[in-house]
């Protein structure tokens, strides 16, 4: 086994110890997929990632992102805190590493843009690699049975829930109020017989499940579930967040604009998390998902030889 050196990091927030944590390994050569599937698991976030050198040299990094259990094709936070990460290097595999980096991923090429403050990185903003996707509608009864409330506590005023994607397909509904919210619990049971009827794109049933502030309709407070993935509950998930967003943008009915949206995510696990998600809309379609925020540095380590 190849000793790799990693960092971990507290995404979507300005404090340590919440947001959502990742572990980066920024020179992940010499690790196979089943090692990268092992540390994974050996972990127990949400996510973390395996930088590599790109397949075109005109990119700057070849990024793998593995849940406990699977390798996903794209996710927010784990872009956020690898470009984080990457952005105190001085270089990336023997190139100069500047304020815009150029990712390959399953899902397509996610562009980053680092963000600094007094010349120090500070965070970072990432575009969504594929156009949303708006798939199945999904019943109200079948995601108040995953999230363990009733169906008149799942709102259907502005949109029924629906699966939606900008390279990760998500299930996102709007609840009545924070109070149905802060009820919510995956029921594994549901959610297994949920994904045997109608599962997303990549054979997962995660719900993401949001309220809109009273007074901004801008700002949202969101909870993820992903229980297949041994993810109880994820404090920031950057691409529901996109998925989410863009559809909302969509649903607008302005045709043309810029949609600047805020989701709280976390608070009710204590990691309070802050995602920025902008949409710029053109023609009644998102022709642009961008997802941002701050981060913070945690630990340090390397993988044992054993």
């Amino acid at each position: 086994m190849t000793r790799a050196a990693f960092v971990t990091v507290d995404v979507f927030t300005q404090q340590r110890f919440t947001g959502n944590p990742l572990a980066v390994f920024p020179d992940a050569r010499g690790l196979d997929d089943q090692t990268m599937q092992q540390i994974a698991a050996e972990f127990g976030y949400s996510e973390i990632t395996f930088v590599l050198p790109p397949e075109d040299q005109g990119h700057d990094a070849r990024v793998r992102i593995f849940t406990p259990v699977t390798e996903v094709p794209f996710a927010g936070h784990p872009n956020v805190g690898t470009a984080y990460v990457l952005g105190q290097q001085a270089q990336l595999f023997g190139k100069p590493v500047g304020d815009r980096l150029l990712f390959e991923e399953k899902a397509g090429l996610v562009a980053v843009e680092l963000r600094r403050r007094n010349g120090q990185v500070t965070g970072a903003a990432i575009r969504a690699p594929r156009a949303l996707q708006v798939l199945d509608t999904v019943a109200p009864e079948t995601v108040a049975a995953c999230a363990s409330l009733q169906p008149g506590d799942v709102c259907s005023r502005v949109h029924p829930p629906r699966i939606v994607s900008v390279g990760l397909a998500f299930v996102v509904a709007e609840l009545t109020d924070l109070d149905a919210l802060g009820r919510a619990r995956a029921d594994l049971a549901a959610v297994r017989q949920a994904v045997a009827v109608q599962p997303t794109p990549e054979g997962d049933f995660p719900l993401f499940l949001y309220v809109r502030d009273p007074v901004d309709r801008f700002r949202l407070r969101a909870r993820m579930f992903a229980p297949l993935d041994n993810v109880a509950e994820d404090p920031a998930t950057g691409s529901a967040s996109g998925a989410l967003c863009a559809f909302l943008a969509r649903l607008d009915a302005a045709p043309h604009g810029v949609f600047d949206f805020t989701i709280e995510q976390g608070v009710e696990m204590g990691r309070a998390s802050l995602i920025e998600v902008r949409v710029e809309k053109d023609g009644g379609m998102a022709q642009s998902v961008t997802i941002a925020g701050a981060c913070v540095p945690v630990l340090e380590g390397a993988l044992s030889q054993p």
